[in-house]
């Protein structure tokens, strides 16, 4: 990785660190001081992570969750400012507990500074991969760390 890396290849790269299940690589692409959210996040789920440690924890067991084996439709916009992008594709894979297939729209919007990661806003659903509330196929997944 390169200070010098444009945001669009550095989201570029993230995504294939989550393909190659390197969370610490991943992890190491974020700031310090960054802030995350998840503006569709559900009760259980955290809404904002502050800081490389929180979004470490987060993302720890991500492997063990979800088998992440395709990015689908990778479309990059860069607005007006120079260090946001705005991603949207598709993750293809399979939940680890069950072996059932997963497809989930992400939509992204991602600011870089020095190299790292500063803010990330991720406008996923994962109600969308639990079914319905009355659903037990999910009960004993544990997707990521949401403490």
């Amino acid at each position: 990785m390169s200070d010098t890396m444009s945001p669009a290849d550095l989201y570029r790269h993230s995504l294939r660190l989550l393909l190659d299940k390197d969370i610490d690589g991943w992890t190491a692409l974020v700031d310090g001081d960054a802030l995350f959210e998840f503006p569709y996040a559900p009760d259980g789920f955290p809404s904002r992570l502050e800081g490389r440690e929180a979004v470490a924890a987060y993302m720890r067991d991500y492997p063990e969750s979800i088998d992440l084996r395709e990015v689908v439709g990778l479309e990059i916009h860069e607005p007006r400012d120079p260090d946001t992008i705005i991603a949207e594709w598709r993750g293809v894979g399979r939940i680890v507990a069950t072996g059932a297939p997963y497809e989930m729209p992400y939509v992204a919007v991602v600011t870089v500074k020095g190299g790292r990661i500063t803010r990330y806003r991720d406008y996923w659903n994962p109600l969308a991969i639990m079914g319905s509330p009355s659903d037990d196929a999910f009960a004993d997944v544990t997707f990521f760390d949401a403490s």
